[in-house]
């Protein structure tokens, strides 16, 4: 699931910066890059079996929560499309987050911000 999040971000990345309203939809699109990017780095922690498994697993279903939900406010077919992908993948990572429990001691602390509109983007 982690490859087909990242898959799926990266080229509604791309199809969005060739749309005419890339301006208006520049949220939209850090959040894809970043959502693709942290699914590319759990699926390693994962085959890695790495200790910190659990923590990255939760912050990647923040992530991609985050992410997911940003793109269902728009109504293009691939933004729903995306949007309900990530949303899938946001599950699957707490249910695994949730299994590892028992088995790390590091836990990931949430960051500061709420919600995506907290973020600052520079």
């Amino acid at each position: 699931m982690l490859q087909e999040c990242a898959s799926i971000c990266f080229k509604t990345c791309d199809m969005l910066l060739s749309k005419h309203d890339v301006h208006s939809r520049k949220q939209q699109i850090k959040l894809l890059a970043d959502c693709g990017t942290i699914c590319e780095i759990c699926a390693k922690f994962i085959v890695g079996n790495s200790s910190l498994m659990k923590s990255i697993c939760e912050y990647c279903a923040y992530v991609c929560e985050v992410r997911g939900n940003e793109c269902l406010k728009h109504l293009d077919q691939e933004s729903q499309i995306c949007g309900q992908k990530c949303l899938t993948c946001a599950k699957e990572c707490r249910g695994m987050a949730m299994q590892l429990s028992q088995y790390t001691k590091y836990r990931y602390t949430p960051p500061f911000y709420s919600t995506v509109h907290d973020l600052q983007w520079y």
